[in-house]
C-alpha cells in the first residue's frame, strides 16, 4: 500500500522545519550567498539603467532632433555595456549558487546517511529501505534544484523588482501605481496554484518513494518472489502505484501549464494595455515619450520577475515537501550516546568475580501489553560460556536485541562488567560485544576488507582473526588471498564460508562478549565443527552467548538456559538438563536427534 505520507501536505511546521534544515546546510558558505546577494543587487541596478539611459536618448536627441552623434555614442554604449555586465554578473553568481547548492547537498546527504547509520534497530522494524534511499538520494538531490533555480530565481527577480519599482516611481508615480496593481493579481494566482499543486506535489514525491521501495523489495526477494510465482502479482501492485504517481503528476502538470505561464503572460498583455491607453489619455505636455519607452521596457522587467517567481513555486513546493522528509528522518531519535562513553574510552580493568553481563528483573514488550520477557535474571561469569535456547517465538533472539541495545527497555537492569547498559558509551560498548549474526552480512568487497570493516586493522590482526575463526586457511586458497573480491554479498562463498568471514570480523575487533545469534543454523556439519572447535579455543579468553537452534553447537556450554514463553524454564549443564525427565530441553534435544 503506498505510504500514509501521500494524504498529507506540508504544514506551516514543516515548512520552518526545512527552512531551518536549508539554513543550517547552507550556513557555512553564508558569506558566499551575502556576496551572490551584493552582486546580484548590482546586476538589477546596472538592469534598471538602461531604461533611464534610452528614455534620455529620446527625450533629449531624438525628439528634439539634437542629433549629438558622440553623446548619443556614448548612451547607446551605456546601453550594452549595462546589459552587458549585467548578464555576465548574474552568471558569475549562478556558478557561485551552484557550487553552494552542491556543497549543502553534500552535507545534507553526510548528515542523513550518518544520522540512519545511528538509528536505533527499532526504526528498521518499519523503515522499507528503498524509501530510505530516497530520501538520501532524490530527496536531497532536490536542495540543490532550491537553491541553483529556486533561490537564484527568486531573489534575483525580486531585487529587479525593486529596482525598477523605484525607477518607475521617480520617473511617474502614477503610472507606477497603475504597473504595481499587478502584484495583488499574481499573488492570488500563487495562491491558487499553491491550492491546487501543493496536495499533487506532496503525492507525487510520497508516491516515488513507495517505487522505490517496491523496486528494491522485488529486487531483494526476487527469489522468493519467482518461486512462489508471483511475477504478475507483485507487477500489477507496481503498476498501481505507479499509476498514481503519473496522476498526481498530470495533476501537478494540469495547474502548472494554466496558472503559471498563459495566466501572467495574460496580465502582461492586459497591463501594458492599460499603460498606453492612460498614456494616451494625458497631454503630451504631461509625459513625455521617453518616459513611455522606459515603461514599457519596465513592464517586462517586472511582469517577467514575477513570472519567473511564479513558475519556480512548483520547484519550491517540491524542495520544502523533499527537505520536509529530510528533516524528518533526521528528527527521528538516534541511538543513545552517553557521557560515560565520551568520557572513557579505554576499556576499565575488572574484577574476576564481577559478572560479565548481569541481568536482574528484565521485562519487555515491543507492543504495551503483549509482554515477550517476563522478569528474567541471570548472571554470566567473565570467560564462560552460555548458551540460549527455546522454541521459537520463547525470547531468545529478543534477549540477545536487549543486549545489543537495539531497543530500550524499562523495566529491570542489565550490566555488562558492572556498568549499567544505558552508561557505556556507543563507541566502547561496540568495542567491548562482537556479534556473530544468522544471516551474514558480506560487503561486495575483499576478504580483508570484511573483516576490517574499516578499522584500519593491520595485516597481523588481521589473519590472526582468520585464524581464530578457522577461515585464514580457505581465504589462503583464493587467487588473490586476501585481497581477492568476494562479489556481492560474497556471492563466490559457502554459506559456511561466510560465517567463519563473520566470526573472524568479530573477533577482530578484540571484543570481550562475543554475542552468536543462531551462527550455525544454516551450515552444514563439518561447519558447524569448525565453528565449534573455534569456541572452543576461545572459550576463558571471551565471554560467549550462543543463541541456538542446533542445540549440537552448544552442548558443551558451562551453561544453558532454556527459555520458555520469555521465561526461563530450565538452566543448567547440557548433562543436569538431559536429566530432568520430561524437561523441555530433553525433549528439544531428543527431537533433534531423531530428525538427523
Amino acid at each position: 500500500m503506498p505510504s500514509e505520507e501521500i494524504k498529507k501536505s506540508v504544514t506551516a511546521a514543516q515548512a520552518r522545519q526545512a527552512a531551518g534544515l536549508l539554513r543550517r546546510a547552507a550556513h557555512p558558505d553564508r558569506r558566499h550567498l551575502a556576496w551572490a546577494t551584493v552582486w546580484l543587487v548590482v546586476a538589477a541596478g546596472l538592469e534598471v539603467l538602461g531604461p533611464l539611459l534610452g528614455k534620455k536618448l529620446i527625450d533629449d536627441h531624438l525628439l528634439p532632433h539634437r542629433l549629438d552623434w558622440p553623446r548619443m555614442a556614448w548612451l547607446l554604449a551605456g546601453v550594452v555595456v549595462f546589459g552587458w555586465a549585467a548578464s555576465w554578473l548574474r552568471f558569475l553568481q549562478l556558478v557561485r549558487l551552484s557550487g553552494l547548492a552542491m556543497r549543502a547537498v553534500q552535507r545534507l546527504r553526510e548528515w542523513v546517511y550518518g544520522h540512519v547509520l545511528r538509528l536505533p534497530m527499532a526504526f528498521f522494524d518499519r523503515a522499507i529501505t528503498g524509501q530510505l534511499v530516497s530520501r538520501v538520494t532524490n530527496d536531497t538531490e532536490a536542495v540543490k534544484t532550491l537553491y541553483i533555480q529556486v533561490l537564484f530565481v527568486i531573489l534575483d527577480s525580486s531585487i529587479v523588482l525593486v529596482g525598477t519599482s523605484i525607477a518607475m516611481a521617480w520617473l511617474d508615480w502614477h503610472l507606477m501605481v497603475i504597473v504595481l496593481a499587478l502584484v495583488p493579481a499574481v499573488l492570488g494566482i500563487v495562491w491558487l496554484y499553491q491550492r491546487l499543486s501543493a496536495p499533487a506535489v506532496t503525492r507525487a514525491r510520497a508516491l516515488r518513494s513507495d517505487i522505490n521501495g517496491q523496486m528494491a523489495e522485488s529486487i531483494g526477494g526476487m527469489s522468493v518472489l519467482q518461486a512462489n510465482n508471483a511475477q504478475h502479482r507483485f507487477g500489477r501492485r507496481f503498476a498501481h502505484t505507479n499509476d498514481q504517481h503519473y496522476t498526481a503528476r498530470v495533476a501537478e502538470l494540469r495547474a502548472n501549464a494554466f496558472l503559471l505561464r498563459p495566466a501572467l503572460d495574460f496580465l502582461n498583455v492586459v497591463l501594458l494595455a492599460v499603460v498606453i491607453y492612460s498614456f494616451g489619455q494625458r497631454s503630451m505636455n504631461a509625459v513625455e515619450v521617453g518616459v513611455l519607452y522606459a515603461f514599457i521596457s519596465y513592464i517586462a522587467r517586472v511582469v517577467e520577475p514575477l513570472i519567473q517567481i511564479t513558475m519556480q513555486f512548483s520547484g519550491l513546493q517540491q524542495a520544502v515537501v523533499a527537505t520536509a522528509r529530510v528533516a524528518a528522518l533526521l528528527d527521528e531519535a538516534g541511538a543513545a550516546e552517553h557521557a560515560a562513553g565520551r568520557a572513557v574510552s579505554e576499556r576499565k580493568p575488572v574484577a574476576a568475580d564481577v559478572p560479565a553481563v548481569r541481568v536482574r528483573g528484565l521485562s519487555f514488550a515491543y507492543v504495551p501489553g503483549q509482554t515477550v520477557l517476563h522478569d528474567l535474571s541471570l548472571d554470566i561469569p567473565q570467560g564462560a560460556f552460555f548458551g540460549i535456547v527455546g522454541h521459537t517465538g520463547s525470547g531468545k533472539s529478543t534477549l540477545l536485541s536487549l543486549l545489543l541495545r537495539y531497543y530500550p527497555f524499562e523495566h529491570g537492569t542489565i550490566t555488562l562488567f558492572g556498568e549499567p547498559l544505558a552508561g557505556i558509551g556507543n563507541e566502547r560498548f561496540r568495542a567491548e560485544v562482537g556479534l556473530v549474526p544468522q544471516d551474514p552480512f558480506l560487503l561486495a568487497a575483499s576478504a580483508r576488507e570484511n573483516i576490517d570493516m574499516g578499522r584500519g586493522l593491520p595485516q597481523e590482526a588481521i589473519e590472526a582473526a582468520a585464524r581464530a575463526a578457522h577461515a585464514h586457511g580457505f581465504i589462503a586458497r583464493l587467487e588473490q588471498g586476501y585481497d581477492t573480491p568476494l562479489g556481492e554479498g560474497g556471492s563466490r562463498l559457502s554459506s559456511g564460508q561466510k560465517q567463519l568471514i563473520a566470526i573472524a570480523r568479530a573477533l577482530a575487533g578484540r571484543p570481550r562478549i562475543l554475542l552468536l545469534d543462531e551462527a550455525t543454523s544454516r551450515i552444514d556439519s563439518q561447519t558447524e565443527q569448525i565453528v565449534q572447535q573455534a569456541l572452543d579455543e576461545l572459550r576463558g579468553q571471551v565471554t560467549i552467548i550462543a543463541i541456538a537452534h542446533r542445540l549440537s553447537t552448544i552442548r558443551d556450554a558451562d551453561r544453558i538456559v532454556v527459555l520458555n514463553h520469555g521465561r526461563i524454564s530450565e538452566a543448567g549443564s547440557h548433562d543436569d538438563l538431559m536429566r530432568i525427565e520430561g524437561g523441555l530441553y530433553q525433549r528439544l534435544y531428543l527431537l533433534q536427534q531423531l530428525s538427523v
